[in-house]
């Protein structure tokens, strides 16, 4: 999809500790396993209650948000519309999205049982009224931003006897996965490039969040094998087009503009960690490109410079008009600009992986505590990200990064037996968290930078590949 003219190959391989594909294991996967694992859930606990920083500072962004409050009441509609031109109503769906994630990690975290009430409520309501998401292209984001979400938000609470789980597995089957399946297969019959990253981004977070949560291995194969060798621009190759000398990997949207750079790397840290907690090391995959990636859009958020090649992507309705659009400079960016998005990749690969990320620890340490939903802003944009990484992700060293050939990936259904399900009392304890150093400072020690090169350079023309 895309190509760098000129430019010399260097090593890729497959990344530290590569795992194989759920699917291929042979075992069911592990529950609960999107964003947050059983010991993540415990860790959470153990370190609030403990009154450790910066985990307690996160904790009190998530108990004062409006959105995670055991009051909160849906508002669910049978039509969800996004798009100019429609009647846009779907405000109502992602803040009750939030409302629901927000109010089943807050009862994982305090053991208040009114919270998992208000989730299960806020869940039910909208798989016993949503038949349809419509609107203009925008329902395609609608799909894959709210789809992967409201995944997160069931999965924490799957077990809860009033949980309508079947009910609510229909729904993401039948009203969130076809869309986000069509857009990655079709891309809305446009050319294969007409859409930024981010559009296949969402939808392969959608498809692989549904796939989990559903217990199916075809779907959980599409995004990981999407992800892998897509045409679209967001599988990692044409997301992260060229690696340059200093190991930074260019991130295309950065081209764009900061808002919707800033958004994919997001995106695409989610669907690794999702797929992590799996068993599946995306973020490891192709010399652990998405390291350079973030890192590249980390220093640039940062205002600080970076370099970028010029390139051009092909716009266009198959069969009607095209065109194309060259950009040949990184965009402007505002440093104050800030998503709740830094603290699980800076976690993933200083902490889990013990790998050098300075300029993501540096912006991880520069956004803390993170907030979720309706800490950043009232529109849309504030809440592609569930949040709160402070305190769901901030770990410590693992005990397991003694050398780079190490391994310490969860035990999940790939590496060992499937974990034990949520139950519907919240978790208690720190047992089987996978990091034993005590120090609660953060990220502030890893500072070192990287240098792997990979790609260096060219003009990137980009084509349809032939099926």
């Amino acid at each position: 999809m895309l190509r760098a003219a000129g430019a010399t190959a260097g090593a890729v391989g497959a990344g530290i500790g590569t795992a194989a594909p759920a699917a291929a294991s042979g075992a069911s996967f592990a529950h609960p396993g999107l964003l947050h694992t059983r010991a993540d859930l415990d860790r959470m606990t153990a370190k609030v209650k403990a009154g450790a920083q910066p985990h307690t500072a996160g904790f009190a962004r998530l108990a004062a948000n409006p959105h995670a409050q055991s009051g909160w009441r849906p508002r669910p509609s049978a039509v969800v519309h996004r798009g100019a031109g429609t009647p846009q109503n779907y405000a109502a769906l992602y803040k009750d999205i939030h409302a629901a994630y927000q109010n089943a990690l807050r009862w994982h975290i305090t053991g208040e049982r009114a919270h998992a009430d208000t989730a299960v409520a806020v869940l039910n309501a909208w798989s016993g009224a949503l038949t349809q998401i419509a609107g203009s292209a925008d329902r395609f984001l609608a799909a894959g931003l709210y789809g992967y979400q409201f995944a997160n938000a069931a999965e924490l609470v799957r077990d809860h006897e009033d949980f309508e789980a079947e009910r609510f597995r229909r729904m993401l089957l039948d009203v969130f996965h076809p869309l986000s399946e069509s857009f990655l297969a079709h891309h809305n019959n446009a050319v294969v490039s007409n859409y930024w990253t981010n559009w296949d981004l969402c939808n392969m977070a959608c498809v692989l969040a549904v796939g989990i949560h559903c217990d199916d291995r075809a779907k959980v194969d599409r995004a990981v094998e999407y992800f892998k060798h897509g045409e679209g621009l967001g599988s990692i190759g044409n997301a992260i087009p060229v690696v340059h000398d200093d190991g930074l990997g260019e991130w295309l949207e950065a081209g764009r503009d900061q808002g919707h750079a800033l958004l994919g790397v997001g995106l695409m840290g989610t669907i690794c960690e999702m797929a992590w907690n799996q068993g599946i090391d995306l973020y490891g995959h192709d010399d652990s490109r998405f390291l350079k990636g973030a890192q590249y859009v980390a220093k640039w958020a940062m205002g600080e410079k970076v370099p970028f090649t010029a390139n051009t992507r092909r716009k266009g309705a198959i069969g009607g008009w095209s065109g194309s659009e060259t950009v040949t400079e990184a965009a402007p960016v505002n440093p104050e600009m800030t998503r709740p998005i830094w603290a699980m990749i800076a976690n993933h690969y200083a902490r889990r992986r013990g790998l050098p990320a300075s300029y993501l620890t540096r912006i991880a340490a520069k956004s803390a505590p993170e907030g979720g939903g309706g800490d950043y802003g009232p529109d849309s944009g504030g809440y592609d990200q569930l949040g709160f990484g402070t305190l769901a992700f901030t770990r410590d060293k693992s005990a397991q990064v003694t050398d780079a050939g190490s391994d310490p990936r969860p035990q999940t259904a790939a590496t060992a037996s499937p974990s034990s399900s949520a139950t519907a009392s919240p978790s208690s304890s720190a047992a089987g968290d996978d990091l034993a150093a005590t120090g609660s400072d953060g990220l502030l020690g890893w500072t070192a930078a990287t240098g792997v090169t990979a790609l260096a350079g060219g003009l990137l023309l980009l084509r349809r590949r032939a099926r």
